[in-house]
Parts: structure tokens; C-alpha cells; sequence
């Protein structure tokens, strides 16, 4: 069972590595040193946007859960 929490907690992590990655820079920051910065906003997101926001979201609160299961199982089993 722990092993299979690891690989689920392995793949959820992963996939929320790319989601991060995947947003559009707000500005400032380090965004700005990729040319984050230079692009201009049309104001508002798309609906793309914010599907990606909801499907990262979720994905971090799976992740979040598989720690939490992971650690309860760890300390009963020990």
C-alpha cells in the first residue's frame, strides 16, 4: 500500500511540476527575466486559463493527500 501511495505521490508530483510551468507569468519577478514581462495582457484570462488554474488545484490537493495517507500509513506501520 505504501508503495503505492510513492508512485502516485511520484506521478502527482511530476504532474504538478508541469502544470506550474505551463501558467502564463502575471509579471515581475523571474517571469520577467524570460520575457514573461514583455508581452501585454488583453485583461482577464481565457477559459483555458482557467481550466488550467482548476486542474492544478486539484492536482495539488491530491498530492497534498497522498503525503498526508503516506505519513499516516508510516507511522502505524512503524
Amino acid at each position: 500500500m505504501v508503495l503505492g501511495f510513492s508512485i502516485a505521490l511520484l506521478v502527482f508530483s511530476v504532474l504538478l511540476m508541469m502544470l506550474v510551468l505551463m501558467h502564463k507569468g502575471k509579471g515581475g519577478g523571474l517571469s520577467d527575466m524570460f520575457g514573461g514581462g514583455m508581452q501585454s495582457s488583453v485583461g482577464g484570462s481565457s477559459v483555458a486559463e482557467r481550466n488550467l488554474d482548476r486542474i492544478t488545484i486539484v492536482i495539488g490537493l491530491l498530492w497534498f493527500a497522498c503525503i498526508v495517507v503516506l505519513g499516516v500509513l508510516v507511522k502505524l506501520g512503524s
